[in-house]
């Protein structure tokens, strides 16, 4: 069990510790010097049934309660420590503020110095803390008088702490490593050692993790679990790890040691936090603060997400933009202060650590916010999908913002009904059911109407069928996985640039019709390598319009039905093909294994005038790539032109 130390400054916190365990926390020497604590410090005490307690003694003066907060990840148990003759004081009211914000409930109240007062002093000091507790997190928590000094109250303070740890549930080790540094320093010999509450997860002695948000792999060379040598360790455990591949100063308190799949670094949360009731003033949008998160102090600034200042004493939706990056996960809770940081102002719980921009979807958050605070993953993904976002839900991101090991992430998209895309960039894109085959109707619908007003038409391009869409018209990745399902599906198909519902045939139509049924014997008279150039068909009937004609062979292009080359030639497709299939077997037989321009139109008896558009036009369309040597191959002829 860890024991997290609260309370104000000389309210003797390291004097009960230093009972408690023997050990005195205060390391440094000016904190010997000065007789007051500055920094976090760690004890540990063994019980005669065999369990350690872990004890984080933190600074109780007020401009020091940063390091209170970096030593207030991952404790099990609180000790709030009131000197009986001063009674609660400001850092008592500060320090339970931040502990209730903190959802921290299970605790203890250590009224020290307990032989310096009377009886009624005694008396006095339990109400007066009796009234601060009502209605906090600790309102529960038993008062012992202890004496540091005098022992007095100190084996009834060792047998609650002992009774607790006995009945308090192994921390489950689920989720990926995680552990938030509050201590990186190097002894000889041994080189870099981190410590810190392991958050999630088990770590064990050779794993490879990684420094977030640095990004730096590191292995684990030994590690220590609540002050003793292991061989590995777990979630709710102290741990020391001497990490090889980093030195001391590339790695401080702040910084995360995780499994690399929950590397993520981020700028930008979503969060639901709550302002203290004392406050004088709302929180207002833009307003700079300071958030504590895990071990880490960085500067932020609020985004809100609805509409009104956050209200003293209420809770909202905001959005937390920061000053740089950190590392977080959904469920970490949060402290923050005000830009001095010398006042805390209230905290929260992170939702989304991967929030986007606000700009075009405010409207829409706080329901997403809402399905994220679900006590579960899989209520939160179905609450989500219900929303049928219109960008899906990225399930693999999904499964790092809840830290789900890959058996819980696939077990998740197993058991939560949803319809799945296929995204480049993020990979599976979760649906609900419905909402997929309401977005594949609505393309099907644009193709049809496109085929019935345009018959002749070989189909829409990607951006033109996208644009056709109406709103809510899908987002670009979603768009482009449902095509890619569709043409898989075989519902859709693409002929060049075009997609066309599957089995359409498009057709020239009227005047167009009878003009191609001229002009296709003289495409074809001449065989596939002796195409008639468009100045000679044109001269062989003068009624023909060199404007028409080649309108009607570029719509005759659209529809596959012959290759624009060049200014003065239309190749018939499949004449097109027989070049293409002839140039890749001279560039094969190659000792270069190039195509030679002029060894091409020699074996193949096509002109001059034909023979450099063509190459040109097969370097174009990536057939071929001219390099010193010649032209490359870049793909199979037939594959290439086989829809022709």
């Amino acid at each position: 069990m860890i024991i997290g130390t609260a309370g104000h400054i000389d309210h003797g916190k390291t004097s009960l510790v230093k009972a408690l365990t023997g050990t005195d926390t205060d390391r440094l020497a000016e904190e010997k010097a000065r007789g007051i604590t500055l920094d976090l410090g760690f004890a540990y005490a063994s019980t005669a049934d065999g369990h350690t307690l872990g004890f984080v003694d933190v600074p109780g003066h007020e401009k020091l309660v940063r390091h209170m907060l970096a030593g207030a990840s991952g404790i099990d148990h609180v000790m709030l420590v009131v000197a009986a003759d001063d009674g609660p004081m400001p850092q008592t009211r500060e320090h339970l503020a931040i502990l209730d914000l903190l959802g921290l409930s299970s605790g203890v109240v250590a009224i020290t110095k307990s032989d310096r007062v009377s009886p009624a002093r005694l008396d006095d000091v339990g109400a007066e803390l009796r009234a601060l507790l009502a209605g906090s997190s600790l309102a529960q928590a038993p008062l012992l008088p202890v004496s540091a000094r005098t022992g007095a109250g100190i084996e009834a303070l060792q047998a609650h702490l002992r009774d607790t740890a006995a009945a308090l549930p192994a921390r489950p080790a689920t989720g990926q490593f995680r552990l938030a540094v509050d201590r990186s320093f190097s002894l000889a010999g041994i080189g870099t050692v981190v410590t810190g509450t392991a958050a999630a997860g088990r770590v064990a002695v050779g794993d490879k993790l990684v420094v977030s948000p640095s990004g730096k792999p590191v292995r684990v060379r030994g590690l220590h679990a609540q002050n003793r040598e292991a061989r590995e360790g777990g979630a709710g455990q102290r741990l020391a790890l001497n990490l090889a591949g980093v030195e001391k100063t590339e790695i401080a308190r702040g910084d995360w040691i995780v499994a690399e799949a929950i590397h993520a670094p981020t700028r930008r949360i979503d969060a639901r936090i709550r302002l203290l009731a004392g406050e004088a003033q709302p929180l207002a949008h833009w307003t700079p603060l300071h958030l504590h998160l895990g071990a880490v102090d960085v500067s932020a600034r609020v985004v809100l997400i609805e509409s009104e200042p956050v209200a003293p004493g209420t809770s909202a939706f905001v959005q937390l933009e920061l000053q740089r990056p950190i590392g977080a996960l959904h469920g970490d809770r949060f402290i923050l202060r005000d830009q001095s940081a010398l006042r805390t102002l209230g905290g929260g719980v992170v939702l989304d650590a991967f929030a986007g921009s606000l700009r075009r979807r405010r409207r829409d958050r706080p329901a997403a916010l809402s399905a994220l605070s679900q006590p579960t993953a899989a209520e939160a993904l179905a609450a989500l999908l219900a929303l049928e976002p219109p960008e899906g839900v990225a399930l693999a991101r999904f499964a790092t913002l809840w830290n789900l090991p890959p058996p819980e992430a696939e077990a998740l998209a197993r058991d939560v009904p949803h319809r799945s895309l296929r995204s480049e960039a993020e990979g599976a894109l979760a649906f609900a059911p419905t909402q997929i085959e309401r977005l594949s109707m609505r393309l099907r619908e644009v193709l049809t109407n496109h085929h019935k007003r345009t018959p002749d038409s070989p189909g829409m391009t990607a951006e033109q069928l996208h644009r056709a869409m109406t709103a809510p018209r899908p987002p670009q990745p979603v768009f482009a996985a449902l095509l890619r399902e569709l043409i898989g599906a075989r519902d859709l198909e693409r002929g060049g640039p075009y997609l066309r519902l599957a089995g359409h045939e498009a057709s020239l139509q009227g005047a167009d019709r009878k003009l191609w049924e001229r002009l296709a014997p003289w495409l074809g008279e001449g065989g596939w390598n002796h195409p008639p150039k468009l100045s000679d068909m044109l001269a062989r009937d003068r009624s023909l319009h060199r404007e028409a004609v080649t309108r009607l062979l570029r719509k005759a292009a659209r529809l596959g039905l012959v290759y624009e080359v060049g200014a003065e030639y239309f190749i018939l497709a499949a004449h097109l093909r027989e070049l293409a299939t002839r140039a890749q077997s001279l560039a094969e037989a190659d000792e270069h294994r190039r195509l030679n321009v002029k060894t091409f139109r020699e074996t193949t008896g096509i002109s001059r005038h034909l023979s450099m558009p063509l190459v040109e036009f097969f370097d174009h369309i990536g057939f071929t790539k001219r390099d010193p040597v010649g032209r490359k191959i870049r793909r199979n002829a037939t594959a290439m032109f086989d829809a022709g």
